[in-house]
Formats: structure tokens, sequence, C-alpha cells
């Protein structure tokens, strides 16, 4: 029996490692397939050392005692709320990215990234560190939202939709491996000293680099043609612009998508109210270690991430965005109860298991984040939807956690759950329009042309 079981294992194993093997792809799209993939295993330890969840157990241990506690709990919010108020921006990006060649225009950027991680060693552990350290994280988050915005479109131009998220879930895997190796070791040079960051930020900043320079090497096919026609611009309104009012505009163009887009708002609030109190939670009442907590928030859902990828990639290359969030979403629901269920009875084995959850919804949020808009969007205005849906995550994120930090530094310490409870019922509302705009989409399919592709 056990014979049997480990070879199913190693079957599993190899067939993992085998589909990432990109024989059935052009030997142009193998070759950034490649370039791609490699610079993933390295860049994501730059991200790491700055990732949401990370940081807020770094800055909630390390400046403990140091200033006042209601501040260290707003500096918690706002560094666990950095990587989604950064995407206020994507509209200066996408705007900026116009008519430019897309891969430098990246590599600049994460170059920009690295180079605040290398910083970060240089903070002191003071008021005014915090301060800093806050504006650093900030920085870098939004400079990678640049990243994030304009890397949709070299993935839509480079992979056919049927490839398009497989071929994300492989980069998106990659991503998760690093970034929980990375979040492990900031737990455990942290726990040995927490003056190891003068060297750790720097060298994981140096492996980013490495990761840089061999993006760089990726090409967007056909780019001469996609540059020309966007400097060409047949229609100014279609353009991208500093102006934030176009997210009006493009909303009201399209009934459709101002649906999923309001259902994602309801559903991402709920869900981005969830890491502030946590990670004061369990540091508030359990007192864990750097790395006790990183495994929380960020080792255990980055490492459950790889396993559940496949699931959702397949789901969503058969699936418009609505159907697949109708489905995917409740994994989120489920880690909200847990998290509930965690504060209320006082166990931390249940917040190791609402990671699991959300390791498993955050698996196939990372496709439906990249991917989504292209169902809506027609692909002359690829960045221009991307840049939607990112800024209006960017305002999601500005207003979660500081609508649940305060009610958690209000609660009593029993009462603390009721913050979880909360977002519990925002997450459901969420789930009920994503149903019921499911069902409204695949009428249109079966009974006249819909908007969506």
């Amino acid at each position: 029996m056990i014979a049997a079981r480990l070879s199913m294992l190693q079957r599993f194993l190899l067939d993992v490692i085998g589909s990432f093997n990109p024989k059935d792809l052009t030997p142009a799209m193998r070759r950034n397939y490649v370039h791609e993939l490699v610079s993933w295993c390295f860049l994501p330890f730059a991200l790491g050392a700055i990732e949401g969840g990370t940081m807020g157990v770094v800055v909630k241990k390390a400046f403990d005692g140091t200033v006042d506690p209601w501040k260290l709990d707003m500096a918690v919010a706002v560094v666990t709320a950095a990587p989604n108020v950064a995407n206020l921006c994507s509209f200066v990006w996408a705007s900026l990215a116009h008519g430019r060649r897309k891969v430098p225009f990246i590599a600049a950027l994460q170059l920009a990234t690295c180079l605040c991680v290398g910083l970060v060693a240089l903070i002191p552990i003071n008021e005014g560190g915090l301060l800093a350290l806050c504006a650093l994280v900030l920085v870098a988050r939004t400079c990678w939202t640049g990243v994030i915005t304009v890397r949709t479109a070299v993935w839509r131009h480079n992979w056919p939709k049927g490839r398009r998220a497989s071929v994300a879930g492989k980069m998106a895997t990659m991503q998760a491996v690093v970034l929980a190796l990375c979040g492990a070791a900031v737990g455990q040079a942290m726990d040995l000293g927490p003056r190891n960051s003068i060297i750790l930020f720097p060298a994981l900043a140096a492996i980013g680099l490495v990761g840089n320079a061999i993006y760089r090497k990726v090409t967007l096919l056909n780019e001469d043609e996609i540059v020309a026609a966007e400097r060409a611009g047949t229609d100014e309104d279609e353009r991208p612009t500093l102006d934030p009012r176009r997210i009006i505009t493009v909303l009201r163009e399209d009934p459709l998508y101002r649906s999923f887009m309001l259902h994602m708002f309801v559903f991402g609030l709920g869900n981005l109210m969830l890491t502030q109190p946590q990670v004061s939670l369990m540091q508030d009442e359990f007192g864990l270690t750097y790395l006790e907590g990183i495994l929380a928030t960020t080792i255990i859902p980055t490492a459950i991430m790889p396993l559940a990828i496949p699931m959702w990639s397949r789901l969503m290359d058969r699936s418009h965005i609505t159907r697949f969030r109708s489905i995917h979403g409740w994994s989120f629901v489920a880690a909200s109860v847990l998290l509930w269920l965690a504060a209320l009875v006082h166990s931390l084995p249940l917040f190791y298991a609402a990671s699991v959850a959300l390791g498993i919804g955050f698996a196939g949020g990372v496709l439906a984040w990249n991917l989504g808009h292209h169902d809506f969007a027609p692909p002359h205005r690829d960045a221009e939807y991307m840049a939607v849906h990112v800024t209006l995550n960017g305002l999601r994120g500005l207003m979660a956690p500081f609508i649940a930090a305060p009610l958690y530094a209000l609660m009593p310490p029993d009462g603390r759950h009721w913050v979880f409870a909360l977002c519990t019922v925002v997450n459901v509302a969420g789930m009920v329009g994503f149903i019921a705009l499911s069902r409204r989409v695949s009428a249109l399919h079966r009974h006249g042309p819909a908007h969506a592709a």
C-alpha cells in the first residue's frame, strides 16, 4: 500500500514537472516562455520581501514597544494595504506605457522595485523609521503595479486565448513557490536577529536583479505593429490617459463590465479587510515569532497555490470570468469563516487552516486578476480595462484596512472576532452578485450576441 502511494506521488510530481515543458509552443513562444519563466525564479525574491502579509508581521514585531500601539496598528494597515492601494496608480502606468515598448518599460519598473527593497536595510527602528518604511513599501508596490498593468498586454499578445491561463498559471506557480521560500527566509533571518535586515533585504534585492536581467530577453511578438498602432491612435477616446475619470467612461460604455466591477468591489472589500486583523490578532493573542506569523500570512497560502493553480487554470480556460468567479469565490468565503471561528475560539490551528483556504483562493485569484478582463475588453483596449480593474482594486484596498483596523482597535479582546464576521457577510454579498451576473452572461450567450468575448 505504501509503495503504491509513493508511486502515485512520484507520477504526480513527474506530471507536474512535465507540464512545464513548452514542447507544444512555437519556437518564438517557447523562447519567451523560457525567459519569462526563469525570470520568475528570481524576481519574486525582491517582491516577497515587501509582500503585505510578510511586511505586516515584520512591522508589528520589529516596532513593537517603540511606537504608540495605535500608530503601529495603522502602520500594519498601511503595509498590508500597500499592494492594493498602489493600484490607484494603474491609469498612470497604462498611459505612460501607451506607444512605448512594453518589455523595457516593465524591466525598468522591476529595477525600481528591487532598489526600494534594498533600501529597507537602512531603516532605523523608531517612529521616523516606521514612516520611512511605509513610504518605501508604497513606492515599491506602486512600481510593481506598473509591472502588473503592462504585463497583461504582453501576455495577451504573446499567448493565444486557449493557452493563456495555463501559461499564466505556470508563471504564478513559480512565483508562489519563490514567495513561500522568501517568506520563510525573512522569518528565519529576523528571528535570528532583527538587525539581519541589513544583509537580508539587499541580498533579496540582488536576487531580484538577476531575474530582471533575464526578463529583458523577453520579446513582445509583433511589437513594432502594436506600438505603431498605439501611436497612431485612431480613436482618441480609446487611448489610456492620466485622467481617472476614464474609469467612469469605460464603466458607462460597458454595462456587463460595470456589473462585474461592482460585484468585484464588494467581494474584494471583504477579502482585503482580513489581513490587518489577522496579523494583529495573531501577534496580540499568541505572541508568535516572525517565522510563525509569516507562516500563516504568507508561507502556507503561497505554498498551497501551486497545488491549486492547475485546477483553476483548467476552469478558466473553458469558462467566462463571471462563471469562474461564481465558483472560485467560495474559497475566500471559507477562509473568512475559518478566521472568524479561529478568533472566536482562540485557536491557532484554525488560523493555519484559514491560510490553506486563502492559498486555494489566491491560486485562482492570481489567474482571474491577470486575465479576467480579457473576457470583456476589445484587444486594443486591453490595458485600459486592466487599469480600470486595478484602479478600483486600489480604491477598495485604500478603504478596507482602514475600516478593519479601527474596528479591531475599538473591539474588546473577546469581541474582535466580529471583524471577521463582517468580512464574511461582505464576501457572501459579493458572491451572490457573481452568481446572478454569471447567469445573465450565460443567457446572453444562449440567446444572442454577448458583449463578452
